[in-house]
C-alpha cells in the first residue's frame, strides 16, 4: 500500500501531525518506536505554562487534540500571572499522564484513514528531490508520497547519570539509532542538543505536612473550547524550597557533574537549567522553588519540579533528602540528562518542508525545540502541510501577528536556535493580540477553511464572536464603556447578562485595552507590508553585487519567502534589506515591460 503521508514518531508531535492529515482525507500511517510511548511524558505530568498554554489553545483552535485530552486527563488547573494583564495570562494544567497516553492512543486508533504501527524508520526515500517512501530497519519500504519526522529525542540518544552514560531514549525505553545516518545522507547537518528531568519519589515516602499546599482555581478553565463540562481539581501540589546544605552537596561535588565535567557535549537550555547549573549560575541565591506534583490519580511517583540533574546516583540521594518535606524520600526514578541527534530549523521553510527535499517536513524536538507544547504546534502545522502540498495548495503558514505558532515557526526557520528552544509571551511582540483567550476568534476560521476544524468548532467561535460584539455594542448605547477602562471596574454578572462568560471576558477585555489593542493592531498593518512583499521561489542572490557577502550567503541558504522573513534572518542587514527591495522593484518593472512587448508583437 502506499500511504500519502507516513508520520515518523509518536510523540505529541507526531501525534498530531498524523491526526491532522487523516482528519483532512489523506491515507496516513503513523511508525512509532514502542507503542507503549505514545504522547508520552517524560518529564512534567502537565499541559501548558507560561507561553505554552496559548500554544496548546491555538492547536485546538485549529482542531488538534492536546487540548481535548487534557481536559479529559486533568487532575488541577491554574491560569498563571493572573496579577498581570491579559496578554500574559497563561493555562496550565497537572494531568496523569498515564490516563494522557490511553486518551491518545484510543483517539489515534479510532481515527479514520489512520494506520498506527510499531516500527523504527532508518532512511527516507526520495526520487528527483521527492519523497517517495521509508525504509524500515526490518528492510520493509514503504511507499509513500509525503513524510514528517517527528522523532523527538531519541536519534541516537544517551542517558547521563554521573559518570555512567549509556545509549537509551527516555524513561528507559530504546533510542533510535539508525535514522541520523539516512538523514546525513539526504545532506542535513546534524547537532547534538540535551535535556534532563527530575526525580521521581515515592508518595508514601513524602512529608507533605512540610510543605506548602498549591490549590488549583475554582472555577478552572478548560483548554479545549470544545470543552463544556467543568473541570474539576481533584489534586494538589507542594511546594518546598532547596536550602544551604542542598547547595553544599552540590558544590562539593561538581568535580563530579557530567554539566561541568565534559562528559556531556550536547547543548541544553538555558530557560530549564539543572539545579547544579542554578548553584553556580546564582550563587547569591540561598534557596531554589521546588514543587511536588503527581504523576497520575493515585499514582504512587511524584514529580520534582525544579531539580532537574545529571550528579551521581549517591550524590542525588544526599541532594534530593536535604530538602524539607524529601528528609525521608525514596527514590523510584534517578534525574538523568539524554543527548540526541536534531536538525538545523533553518533548512526548513516557514511550513516547517525541507528546502531541499519536497515533500519532507519536521515536527518537534528534532527541530531544535523543547517542550509537548512546543512540539504539538510543530506537529499540526506540519500535518496541515503535508496535506496542502500533496493538494498541490499554497502551505499554511500562520505570520507573527495571527499567533504564537507563527511566532515559534518563524523564529525556528528564520532565526534558527543555538539551544532547545521554548516558547515564551516575551517572544511574541504582539502578545496583546495573541492572547490564549481569543485563539479561537483567531485561527477556527482558517482550519475550518482547510477542512480540519469542524463545523461545531466554527459555529461556536461566530456564536461568541457574534455575542461579544452585541454586548460591547450594548455597553457604548448605555455609555459603559469609559468606566469599564477603569483597572479595578469589571462586568458584573447582571451586565453581561444572557451572554457567554467567554464572551464577556472577551468584550471586557476589548473595552479596557482598546488604545493598546489599535497600537498594536497599527504597527501589525506597518509590518505586513513587508510580509506582503513575496520574494520568487528562484531568486538568485549571488548575482545582486550590491547585497554583501554574508547576505548573499544567508538568503541563499534560508530562501526566505517574503522580505519581512528576509528582515529577520541574523546577518541580513537594513542596508540588505533596502537592495534586495531595490532589486525587486526593477525585476517586477523589467517584467511587465518585457510581458507589454510580448503582447505588442
Amino acid at each position: 500500500m502506499t500511504y500519502d503521508v507516513a508520520v515518523i514518531g509518536a510523540g505529541h508531535a507526531g501525534c498530531e501531525a498524523a491526526l491532522a492529515c487523516a482528519r483532512m482525507g489523506m491515507e496516513t500511517l503513523l511508525l512509532t518506536l514502542n507503542l507503549e510511548s505514545v504522547a508520552l511524558m517524560p518529564c512534567n505530568p502537565s499541559v501548558g505554562g507560561t507561553g505554552k498554554g496559548q500554544l496548546v489553545r491555538e492547536v485546538d483552535a485549529l482542531g488538534g487534540e492536546m487540548g481535548l485530552a487534557a481536559d479529559d486527563v486533568t487532575l488541577q488547573s491554574r491560569m498563571l500571572n493572573l496579577s498581570k494583564g491579559p496578554a500574559v495570562h497563561s493555562l496550565r494544567a497537572q494531568t496523569d499522564k498515564r490516563a494522557y497516553q490511553a486518551r491518545m492512543l484510543k483517539t489515534l486508533f479510532q481515527q479514520e484513514r489512520l494506520t498506527v504501527r510499531q516500527g523504527e524508520a532508518a532512511r527516507i526515500l526520495e526520487k528527483n528531490g521527492r519523497v517517495v517512501g521509508v525504509v524500515t530497519c526490518a528492510g520493509e519500504t514503504i511507499p509513500c508520497r509525503s513524510a514528517v519526522l517527528a522523532t523527538g529525542v531519541y536519534l541516537k540518544s544517551r542517558i547521563i547519570i554521573g559518570e555512567t552514560n549509556w545509549e537509551g531514549g527516555p524513561q528507559g525505553l530504546l533510542p533510535a539509532g539508525a535514522l541520523s545516518a539516512g538523514l546525513e545522507e539526504l545532506g542535513f547537518r546534524l547537532r547534538r542538543f540535551k535535556t534532563g528531568t527530575p526525580a521521581r519519589v515515592d508518595a508514601r515516602s513524602i512529608d507533605f505536612d512540610k510543605m506548602e499546599p498549591q490549590f488549583g482555581d475554582e472555577p478552572a478553565t478548560p483548554f479545549s473550547f470544545l470543552t463544556d463540562r467543568p473541570i474539576l481539581n481533584t489534586e494538589k501540589c507542594y511546594l518546598t524550597w532547596t536550602n544551604g546544605e542542598t547547595h553544599a552537596i552540590i558544590r562539593e561535588n561538581l568535580s563530579r557533574a557530567p554539566m561541568f565535567t565534559g562528559a556531556i557535549t550536547g547543548i541544553g537550555a538555558r530557560y530549564c537549567p539543572s539545579i547544579e547549573t542554578k548553584i553556580v549560575r546564582f550563587a547569591d541565591k540561598d534557596r531554589h522553588q521546588l514543587f511536588l506534583e503527581p504523576e497520575g490519580s493515585g499514582y504512587p511517583e511524584w514529580y520534582v519540579q525544579g531539580m532537574s540533574t545529571s550528579m551521581p546516583q549517591d550524590v542525588q540521594w544526599r541532594m534530593y533528602r536535604s530538602v524539607r518535606g524529601l528528609e525521608r524520600c525514596v527514590i523510584t526514578r534517578f534525574a538523568y540528562a539524554i543527548e540526541y541527534d536534531c536538525i538545523d530549523p533553518t533548512t526548513l521553510s516557514p511550513s516547517l518542508q525541507s528546502l531541499s527535499v519536497q515533500g519532507l517536513f519536521f515536527a518537534g524536538q528534532i527541530n531544535g525545540t523543547s517542550g509537548y507544547e512546543e512540539a504539538a504546534a510543530q506537529g499540526i502545522v506540519a500535518g496541515i502541510n503535508a496535506v496542502r502540498y500533496l493538494q498541490e495548495e499554497e502551505p499554511m503558514i500562520l505570520g507573527r501577528d495571527q499567533a504564537y505558532i507563527g511566532v515559534l515557526c518563524d523564529d525556528l526557520t528564520t532565526k534558527g536556535t543555538d539551544e532547545p528552544y521554548r516558547m515564551m509571551t516575551s517572544r511574541a511582540e504582539y502578545r496583546l493580540l495573541l492572547r490564549q483567550d481569543n485563539a479561537d476568534l483567531r485561527l477556527t476560521a482558517l482550519s475550518h477553511r482547510m477542512g480540519l476544524a469542524s463545523d461545531e468548532r466554527l459555529r461556536r467561535m461566530e456564536k461568541k464572536e457574534k455575542e461579544t460584539r452585541a454586548l460591547i455594542e450594548r455597553l457604548k448605547n448605555e455609555g459603559k464603556l469609559q468606566a469599564l477602562k477603569q483597572p479595578d471596574r469589571h462586568l458584573s454578572a447582571e451586565e453581561g447578562a444572557p451572554y457567554s462568560r467567554e464572551a464577556v471576558q472577551e468584550a471586557e477585555i476589548e473595552i479596557k485595552y482598546e488604545g493598546y489593542l489599535d497600537k498594536e493592531r497599527s504597527l501589525v498593518a506597518k509590518m505586513r507590508a513587508m510580509e506582503e512583499k513575496l520574494i520568487p521561489g528562484d531568486m538568485d542572490y549571488a548575482s545582486i553585487d550590491a547585497l554583501r557577502l554574508e547576505a548573499r550567503q544567508k538568503l541563499d541558504a534560508q530562501k526566505p519567502r517574503s522580505l519581512g522573513q528576509a528582515s529577520r534572518i541574523p546577518g541580513v542587514s537594513p542596508a540588505d534589506i533596502s537592495v534586495l527591495m531595490v532589486y525587486l522593484m526593477r525585476r517586477q518593472a523589467d517584467q511587465a515591460q518585457a510581458g507589454n512587448g510580448q503582447e505588442g508583437d
